[in-house]
């Protein structure tokens, strides 16, 4: 029994990791030519003008649940905006200093002093 068989490190991999798969072969990302990517896209435009032209769109429809939900969403948002537009600034600013005065000492900065 040598110190070989006390550590129980001695059979530890030394060096680092491998990822399954990795030859230590980095890829090189490859950089896109600007103008053949416009190239690209102009005639991909073109393509689907094209396309877009002989094909009727298709007709969507909503469920009535769908409509419902968005008939109520403008409604709320209308109404919103009334809340809004109804007070002014100075008015607004007057209620939350209102609200501000209701509330306890409890929510108060405390005077931080030792001269006072």
């Amino acid at each position: 029994m040598g110190i070989e068989d006390d550590d129980p490190y001695a059979q530890a991999a030394v060096g680092k990791l491998k990822i399954k798969g990795d030859n230590g072969i980095k890829k090189k990302k490859k950089k896109k030519d600007k103008k053949h990517l416009e190239k690209q896209v102009s005639k991909a435009m073109e393509s689907n003008i094209e396309t877009t032209e002989h094909v009727q769109p298709a007709r969507v429809t909503k469920t009535k649940a769908e409509l419902a939900f968005l008939k109520q969403q403008e409604k709320m948002q209308s109404q919103r905006i009334l809340e809004k537009a109804s007070m002014t600034h100075k008015e607004r600013v007057e209620k939350f200093n209102q609200h501000l005065d209701n509330l306890t000492e409890h929510f108060d900065i405390p005077k931080v002093s030792w001269t006072k």
